[in-house]
Order: C-alpha cells, then structure tokens, then sequence
C-alpha cells in the first residue's frame, strides 16, 4: 500500500516519524509525498503548547478529507498529542482509524495493515542503531536521537508524561548510526534529546556527552563534517564537555542551553533554579573555553507570578549575555502541568507585550552581532537555491543549526555547478538580524559520496518548531 506521512512538531518528533517510514518500508509498502494517492496516511503530532495543539488537530481534519476526495482508507495519528488526549480523540474524533503512542511506533506497519490495536500498555521505547529508517531530511543533513525521555521537574513542561523517564541508548549504537549516516555522504549530524547533557548518566558513563562527541568527531570520512548537539541543561554543562567541543574541529563551536528566565523568584517557581549571575558566569566560561561560540537559548515571558520587576532581571540579563540567538515563548498554560496550579497568573495582552519587548531587544543584539562577521571567512554548508530568489543560494554556517536558526544567502557564484551538501569558504558581505549574505571564495570540494536515493519529503512542511522561532 502507499501511506503518506505528516511529521509535525520538533526533530524529536521527525526521527520518530522516520522510523515509522522505516518500518513501513522494511515490509515493502510504499511511501508518497502526495496525500491524494494514499491509502494511510499518517499524522505525527504535537502537542507542547496550545498552538502546537491546535496545529495538530488542524491537521488531522485536513488529512481527513483526503478519505472523503482520494484514496485514502485510513488514518492514524500518532504521536504526542494521543499521549495527552487518546481519549478524547476517540470520543471527538471519528475521521481516526487508529492511535500510535510515542512508545508504540513499531507497531506502524500492522495497524496500516489493519491489525487491531493492543489494549496493553507499551514498554518505553527507543529506537537503535539496526532499526529501519527512511531519512527525511536534505541528504547532507542529519538528526540522531541519543536519548528519550526526561527526569527534570520543570513546572511548566508536560513531556515527561508523555516521553517517560530519561533512557540513554547505548554508546557504540549511536557511533554505529553516525558511522553508517557518513558512509552515506552525510555531512552534519545534530544529535538530539530532550536533555542531550545528562547522555550516558542512566548507563553509568561519566562525562557520557563528552565521551560520545570525541568518538563521533574521530569517525574518519573523505571530507570535513560537522557534528552538533542540541538542548543543554544549564547545570549539566561541565568543563569536560566545554574542553571536549574545543579540542575537535568536526565538534560545531554552538551551545543551545534553554534557559527560560533570568530571574531567581520565577526560575524557583518553574523548579529550574539559579538565577541570571550564575548564567553570565556560565557564559563567560563557555566563550573563554570556546572562542567563536554561538549561543543559543530561549525564554518563556508570563509564567505564573512573573512581576515587572522579574521581567525587567530578564530584560537586563539578555541585553548582559549578548545571546546570538534567542527564542521567545508565551507561557501556555496547560492543563496537566503543574504551573497549572500556580497562582498569579500573567494576562494575555501582558504577555504579548512582553514577548515583543524581549524580541525587539533581541532583534538589535543580533543585528549587531551579525554585523561583527560582515567582512570575516567561514566555512558554509551549501543546502541548494534559495527559496527567496532563483539568484540565490542557500547555505549555513556551522554555528546555524538546521530549521531554528537563520541562513546564509549566497551570492555571486563562482562555481558553475555548486552542489548541496559541499563544505565552501564564503566571506560575509552583509548582515540583517537573522540572516547573512556572502560570497563563495574559493574553488569547489571534490564530489562527496552521496547518500541512496531512497530519502523521503513528508507531506507538509514546515513543521512547528519545539523551540520558538524568534531566533
């Protein structure tokens, strides 16, 4: 049968989906990137916050119809949101043939087969290094989840009920995978995890990060790679991991550390603690560790209690820290999170104020730090015409993560043929808050293995990011 797919929400989420592929292909169906001609189709969801919420359930009616206009017989959400609402799924959603829990993505293919669904619950999942998998992303581009789950008791966050404890896979799968996926030609892997930093601990490895990302840049391939790790714990980031990042060139010089505020009240409340001088220390000792670092992190405005005052510390602790990079959330209040419970709750309108107030800041620190490359060399991952003009090109440098982060607009080939996936030297003529604009300098890499051809576009993109988009 062809069963289409739609992978929403974070890259957590897209492995997941890719391994659903992965399954469906190993028993010989057929995957399409056109919902008409399904005959499953199959929505990943998420359900973080209420727009991811909302997005989902769009989704779903939207997919829906394709039962009523194409050849779709089925369709199965899958995902996030079955964790938080199977329920009223069943109940309020009639268009849905089947329901596949974060734990029950193996069990894709038999239900597209029209297996019955299992009443008993699923032991917590992971998959490893030999489970089959269809690659969704560009071909020189990579995710890799290290691990599953998390133990942190942030207020605020309802993954844990959904993803279950924190679990590690073991070390040598993850340098197996990562070994296979540049075999393939690809040219950056994002290793990815709720908690990237606490990698290895369940499993009784000391400086686990460290230890795998000094295993993985010592992978021997024909041409440069890069290696980036997403989603730091503050508290979890050891000099060990610093010295590790700047002792190997393939290890990008990026650090993505949510932080979420800056104030001490509002970080005790959301069961995070520390406050916005213990982080400027972190900072200076991460950017002398690692000259030419990017950082990245992201905040939430109007968490239950936040006063003027607390967002004011914010406002004063971003415009110290100086982040490349920085994404905004509007505190959601859901239902099953503890915060739900806590008093002093922040209006709406205080809320979107605040939100622009810290974006616009933010936007002026960026510009600014953008502007101090204008003139400077880097290395560019070059990912194919740009879909702004026919007479760009689109790249990234190596401290621009894929999707949340901004590009690098390519002007002025030189190279008749460039190729998506080649490591160039691009010198940057100018900058915007987000974004650069530079010119190749120098002749084109040899031909790059290339990856099989059996990568796959899910049906609808962009996905709703986890982290906020105010970059």
């Amino acid at each position: 049968m062809k069963v289409g797919f739609v992978s929403l929400g974070c890259p957590k989420n897209l492995v997941d989906t890719e391994v659903m592929m992965g399954q469906l292909v190993a028993r010989g169906h057929q995957l399409t990137p056109h919902p008409a001609d399904a005959d499953v189709i199959v929505v990943n969801t998420c359900s973080f916050i209420d727009p991811a919420k909302q997005e989902s359930v769009d989704t779903i009616l939207e997919m829906a119809e394709y039962k009523r206009t194409g050849k779709a017989q089925k369709l199965i959400v899958a995902g996030c949101l079955v964790e938080r609402y199977r329920g009223d799924i069943r109940a309020d959603m009639p268009e849905v043939d089947a329901l596949i829990g974060t734990n029950e993505i193996e069990k894709i293919a038999a239900l597209c087969e029209g297996a019955e669904p299992s009443p008993e619950p699923a032991a917590p999942y992971l998959y490893h290094d030999l489970t089959p998998r269809v690659l969704s992303t560009a071909r020189h581009s990579a995710y890799i989840k290290i691990a599953e789950g998390c133990d942190h008791p942030c207020t605020f966050c309802v993954i844990p009920q959904y993803r279950g404890a924190f679990r590690s896979r073991r070390f040598e799968s993850v340098v197996a995978e990562a070994t296979r996926l540049f075999s393939q030609g690809v040219r950056e892997i994002n290793l990815i995890g709720q908690d990237t930093t606490c990698y290895g601990e369940d499993l009784g490895i000391k400086d686990g990060l460290a230890a795998l990302l000094a295993r993985l840049a010592q992978i021997e391939t024909p041409l440069p790679k890069w290696v980036r790790f997403l989603y730091c714990y503050p508290n979890k980031v050891t000099q060990k991991l610093l010295d590790t990042i700047a002792e190997h060139a393939a290890l990008v010089k990026y650090i993505d550390m949510p932080l979420q505020h800056a104030s001490a009240p509002v970080l005790k409340r959301m069961k995070r603690g520390a406050h916005g001088d213990i982080f400027l220390k972190l900072i200076e000792r991460i950017r002398a560790t690692i000259p030419g670092v990017a950082l990245r992190t992201s905040m939430i405005v109007g968490f239950p209690g936040e006063t003027d005052a607390d967002f004011d510390t914010l406002c004063q602790f971003v415009q110290a820290a100086r982040f490349d990079r920085l994404g905004v959330f509007s505190y959601s209040d859901e239902d099953t999170s503890a915060s739900f419970a806590l008093d002093g709750k922040v209006p709406p309108r205080v809320i979107y104020n605040r939100k622009r107030r810290l974006m616009s800041l933010q936007r002026r620190i960026s510009l600014s730090q953008n502007r101090s490359l204008v003139g400077r060399e880097f290395d560019v991952l070059l990912e194919g015409p740009s879909p702004e003009s026919d007479l760009l090109w689109q790249a990234r440098l190596s401290t621009q993560a894929p999707e949340i982060d901004g590009v690098v607009y390519v002007t002025d080939l030189n190279d008749p043929n460039p190729t998506p996936g080649q490591i160039r030297r691009l010198r940057v003529t100018s900058a915007h808050p987000y974004d650069l604009v530079g010119e190749l300098i120098d002749s084109p890499e040899p031909t790059a293995p290339q990856p099989p051809a059996a990568l796959f576009s899910i049906l609808a993109a962009p996905r709703t990011p986890s982290t906020p988009l105010a970059r």
